[in-house]
């Protein structure tokens, strides 16, 4: 008969150490728990308070820095409407200057006229280059174009009268539209008043048969 041992095995002093090293006992625990306590607390001081810190500062100087900006803007309350007036009389002080500088005698006034019939453009006040110009001040009746080519008009003859300081401007010009821009330009120049186109004659050159505008444009040298 086979017999059958329902009770449970002793288990040798080998097997019991064997177990004991498998199973981690409380202490071992505990252990773990410290270590990983103080490694957390060493990540806190070596690594996160630094950043902590430095953010603080941070914050700090932003603040210092907003403190005073605040300061500055009220130091500097109403400065730009200063500016602005600065900016307005010295603009009206050159104007003077300009005109002061512009003493109508025989070889100013040619020169201006050269100036006319360049790039360069008139000599003007700056009430003047406004009206001329595409701005919300600008003036229809004084505006002109600033790209137009001068060398499509052309002087044959300019006459003044020291008495009554009127003057006359003769010659041609290729098409009416530049006797236009010519006379814009005479009269938006400090040089020149009253200035009025007195008539346009369309023409033909007797040698080459070219048809051009003959005019003649008048008015008072500003002396």
């Amino acid at each position: 008969m086979i017999k059958i041992n329902l009770l449970p095995a002793k288990r040798g002093k080998g097997a019991r150490a064997a177990a004991a090293v498998r199973e981690p006992g409380g202490k071992d625990i505990v252990f773990g728990l410290v270590g990983l306590a103080i490694a957390a607390v060493a990540v806190f001081a070596i690594v996160d308070m630094p950043k902590r810190s430095r953010l603080s500062a941070l914050h700090d100087s932003i603040a210092q820095l907003d403190d005073e900006i605040k300061a500055k803007n009220v130091q500097l309350k109403g400065y730009p409407e200063l500016k602005k007036a600065y900016d307005e009389a010295l603009a009206r002080i050159e104007g003077i200057n300009r005109l002061n500088q512009a003493k109508v005698i025989p070889a100013n006034v040619l020169h201006e006229i050269s100036q006319i019939l360049s790039p360069v453009g008139p000599t003007m006040t700056e009430e003047m280059a406004k009206k001329t110009g595409t701005g919300p001040e600008s003036d229809v009746n004084k505006r002109f174009d600033y790209a137009w080519d001068p060398t499509h008009v052309w002087i044959t003859a300019f006459n003044d009268n020291a008495k009554d300081g009127t003057f006359k401007l003769e010659g041609g010009a290729q098409a009416q539209v530049d006797i236009v821009q010519l006379a814009k330009r005479l009269q938006a120049s400090v040089y020149f008043d009253d200035v009025s186109q007195q008539s346009e004659e369309r023409v033909s050159d007797r040698d080459t048969g070219i048809t051009f505008y003959r005019y003649v444009i008048t008015g008072k040298v500003a002396y």
